[in-house]
């Protein structure tokens, strides 16, 4: 087996395409390149910063129909079903409410600029009335209505990308987007143990927790990740629907494992916003295991994920 691989920045995130095939396989370089060309044409699709993207249309267009490619069609309809079995945890329209609470530009221009503006909080409107023919890719947000498809984005990217890799000849894959990991395959060693490195959350640089896993995915939610400072203090990019604000139930990260990274992140965001306990029984009810980090470095462990544990952190 060979492996060939990619370090690079797409969809606001560090990323890493690792692609393993035959000793007698030429294709890897090629494969590479097709994965990160394949992000760029997702990102383009479904980024809210740029104007010329079919998420900024719909949002433009809110109110009105707007055809879509079908794949996009099809991530609204992901969002809003992932609204329905979070119990409205997860939500896409929270885009006003995200701007509100001052990430009102890309991430590394908002970390490196001044302090965000903030303004009062504003209600989420919910995705129940949106409208979707993913047969057609038609899409009709309601008037006032704006989505944000980031953290389910990411995940289905990174479905997407790991499979059409498996599907054109790659042996093992590792798709790795910013912390939402994707795997499937053999590893170079032959075996289908991957072993996925979890960050702590509180300690920038050490590990949480070894994951192993023969394929799927590992996907983390986290409010340490992306903050900003504002006029009154610091924010962050995980919304609570119910207050329009950041949310504050005493995690600070959520690791999730799962068969899809869109399903895993929408679970780890739901569980994040929820609280442990709420958090943890949401992940349980979903067939998935999670490990939920309190605010002050405690440790819930959700499902059986005793059994994709190599090593935890003490």
């Amino acid at each position: 087996m060979q492996e060939h691989l990619r370090r690079f920045r797409a969809l606001g995130s560090d990323c890493l395409v690792r692609v393993v095939v035959a000793d007698d396989d030429a294709s890897g370089p090629a494969l590479v390149d097709m994965a990160v060309a394949r992000l760029a044409e997702l990102e383009g699709r479904w980024s809210r910063f740029r104007a010329d993207s079919e998420l900024s249309a719909l949002n433009a267009h809110a109110g009105s129909p707007v055809f879509t490619s079908p794949e996009t069609a099809t991530l609204v309809a992901m969002a809003i079903e992932a609204w329905r079995v979070t119990d409205g945890l997860f939500d896409p329209t929270v885009l006003d409410a995200l701007v509100a609470s001052g990430y009102d530009r890309t991430f590394d221009d908002l970390a490196t600029g001044p302090a965000a503006p903030e303004s009062p909080p504003v209600p989420v409107p919910g995705p129940g009335a949106i409208e979707v023919d993913e047969r057609i890719g038609l899409v009709v947000l309601p008037e006032g209505c704006h989505i944000d498809l980031g953290g389910i984005g990411k995940g289905r990217c990174a479905d997407l990308v790991a499979d059409e890799l498996l599907e054109a000849g790659a042996v093992g894959v590792c798709v790795d987007l910013g912390g939402d990991v994707r795997v499937g395959g053999l590893t170079v060693g032959g075996g289908d143990d991957w072993v996925i490195a979890v960050d702590d959350p509180l300690e920038p640089g050490a590990d949480l927790a070894m994951l192993r896993l023969a394929g799927g995915a590992v996907t983390t939610s986290s409010s340490a990740r992306r903050r900003w400072a504002t006029g009154t203090g610091a924010a962050h990019h995980l919304i609570d629907p119910s207050t329009g604000r950041p949310a504050s139930a005493g995690l600070c990260a959520v690791t999730v494992v799962s068969g899809a990274a869109a399903w895993g992140e929408v679970h780890a965001k739901a569980a994040l916003i929820a609280g442990a306990h709420r958090g943890a029984r949401l992940i349980e009810a979903a067939g998935m295991c999670a490990l939920l980090v309190a605010d002050d470095g405690s440790v819930t462990r959700a499902g059986p994920v005793e059994s994709f544990l190599v090593e935890e952190a003490s």
